[in-house]
């Protein structure tokens, strides 16, 4: 095998790895596409009057992860709430993310549009809380979220952060309209949870509510502990949490799949004609 055949092998391993193994930092680094570069050239320089096939699958190869590496976007992460379609210009079609509910089987967030060729879509679990909310008799009131991206949707995504006791908890807030209450849930994994004073042992993860009223006043001894699957009366209010792991998806640029692909069919045609003359 010649070197420039050797070098062509090596560029074509190095992007299927990197649709492998999406993602890392390094594929962005500069020194690595110009390492990248220069095989390149030394490849085409070489192979292209021995060898057109592996000069060409090279030059569309490497192209293909350089181009990658140098001008595509930064992984993103698409989070949705239940229900909802997320238009994604980068993919140019949209995501529909599935309800969501305790006790029902979890489902996968669905793409509709073109197929992806530049991109590896990831799931991303997340934990978010659904919650319920009753008056003093049992009642169920509505709930919902007027900063939310769902009005009207019991679960909540937990994208926020705040530090309490020097832990970074993601939290979220809801609107009880009925009973004239804004509420504050903050998540707690069952390690922060167990860590709380007077809960030592507690296996689960747990919501602190912080219970004011509609113009964000604070109520007085408004504010509990509530474990996963529990219910606790504060501030007026029944209010019931559920931990729910909830799908976001992750956006990964990769090099074009069809470019790798083309690339790699000229390398091997082009070992096939060596082949042959040999």
């Amino acid at each position: 095998m010649s070197a420039y055949a050797a070098i062509a092998i090596v560029l074509t391993a190095v992007a299927w790895i990197e649709v492998a193994i999406a993602g890392r930092d390094l594929y962005h680094a500069g020194w690595f596409n110009v390492a990248l570069a220069a095989l390149a050239v030394i490849c085409i320089a070489g192979a292209r009057k021995r060898n057109v096939l592996t000069a060409l699958g090279a030059a569309v190869v490497a192209g293909a992860t350089i181009a990658n590496g140098l001008f595509a976007p930064d992984n993103h992460t698409v989070v949705g709430a239940p229900g909802q379609r997320v238009r994604v210009d980068d993919l140019g079609g949209t995501l529909a993310f599935p309800f969501a509910q305790p006790g029902t089987a979890r489902e996968k967030v669905a793409f509709d549009g073109p197929p992806v060729t530049t991109f590896v879509l990831r799931p991303v679990e997340r934990s978010v809380v659904y919650v319920e909310a009753r008056d003093a008799r049992g009642n169920h009131l509505t709930v919902t979220q007027p900063t939310g991206t769902a009005f009207l949707s019991p679960v909540l995504l937990m994208q926020q952060q705040q530090q309490i006791a020097g832990l970074m908890l993601p939290y979220d807030s809801f609107a009880v309209p009925a009973a004239h209450r804004i509420v504050k849930a903050v998540l707690f994994s069952p390690q922060q949870a167990a860590m709380l004073r007077g809960i030592q042992g507690l296996a689960t993860s747990a919501v602190l509510f912080a219970v004011d009223d509609d113009n964000d006043r604070p109520l007085p001894h408004a504010i509990a502990l509530c474990a996963d699957g529990q219910s606790v009366v504060v501030g007026g209010l029944s209010l019931h949490a559920a931990v729910l792991q909830y799908p976001a998806l992750e956006i990964v640029p990769v090099p074009s799949l069809v470019a790798l692909a083309l690339g790699t069919l000229l390398v091997l045609g082009g070992f096939l004609a060596v082949r042959r003359r040999t």
